[in-house]
């Protein structure tokens, strides 16, 4: 069900502090961490504490909550003293979702071509 933890979701286990992740930043509605297989310097993940399993549907169960993730994307790139980043949500297994839980990918730190993949 969405908004709530699911038993075999990765980062709703991130969340609950049963697996460890380098957490960077954490909000009431949002905790960032950095990507164990990162594809570039800087790649940190913001998720939404509450579990939506795409970007889509959490634009559509929580706004506010989509908002906090944009704007801790931000928030990332400050404290990663970035200037100029790249934000990607992948949504279906097509784009490259494998973690069935909303997240932004924030990249930086090295030129991104266009386009991407």
């Amino acid at each position: 069900m969405s908004g709530e933890p699911q038993d075999d979701c990765l980062f709703c286990k991130i969340v609950a502090g049963q697996i460890p992740a380098t957490i960077v930043r954490e909000s009431d509605t949002t905790v960032a961490f950095r990507d164990i297989n990162p594809k570039a310097p800087t790649h940190v993940l913001v998720i939404p504490k509450a579990h939506y399993a795409n970007a889509a549907e959490l634009a559509a169960g929580a706004p506010d909550v989509a908002a906090d993730v944009l704007r801790e994307t931000q928030a990332v790139a400050d404290d990663e003293k970035l200037d100029s980043y790249r934000i990607v949500f992948n949504t279906g297994s097509g784009a490259g979702q494998t973690v069935w839980h909303a997240h932004a990918h924030v990249l930086g730190g090295r030129g991104l071509e266009w386009p991407p993949g």
